[in-house]
């Protein structure tokens, strides 16, 4: 004698999947045209001496990249032979360094600048000369942490 009945028989509708492609579609459309492959265009050959004892860097969004080598064959009429250090996408000098770690401290939040990290990538041929100069300005714009790239070195 209950006054309740079960409804039985009544099953949910089957969710329509008709409009799936198209949302896996616009997703990967998305993700094509937001992602950044690479932030700069190397204007200076590179190619990083070897090395034993490597760490990896954390965050990559906390690193300075400074590019020293020679410059790129379609560059060579510009620039001369001679080693340049290359800053983003241009060729600079050791004046241009402090400005450059100011815009890029800028980017990154305030409880984080105390861990930028400059990363120089110095082509194995280049003298130390270039590179004491760099490391100078670094120093006068009070870039204390430095890192050198290099590659694993082979068996």
């Amino acid at each position: 004698m209950s006054k309740f009945t079960k409804k039985r028989g009544k099953a949910s509708p089957a969710i329509s999947t008709a409009s799936l492609p198209d949302i896996i579609f616009m997703l990967l459309f998305f993700f094509m045209v937001v992602t950044v492959m690479r932030s700069s265009d190397r204007l200076v050959d590179v190619i990083v001496p070897e090395a034993t004892e490597l760490t990896k860097l954390e965050k990559k969004s906390l690193v300075n990249q400074i590019y020293i080598g020679k410059p790129k064959d379609q560059y060579r009429d510009i620039y001369g032979t001679s080693p340049r250090i290359q800053l983003n996408d241009k060729i600079s000098d050791e004046d241009d360094i402090p400005i450059f770690l100011e815009k890029h401290k800028i980017k990154v939040p305030e409880n984080q600048r105390s861990k930028i990290t400059s990363s120089l990538r110095v082509d194995g041929e280049v003298t130390m000369g270039i590179v004491q100069d760099v490391k100078t300005a670094l120093r006068k714009a009070n870039q204390l942490k430095i890192n050198y790239s290099t590659r694993p070195k082979a068996n």
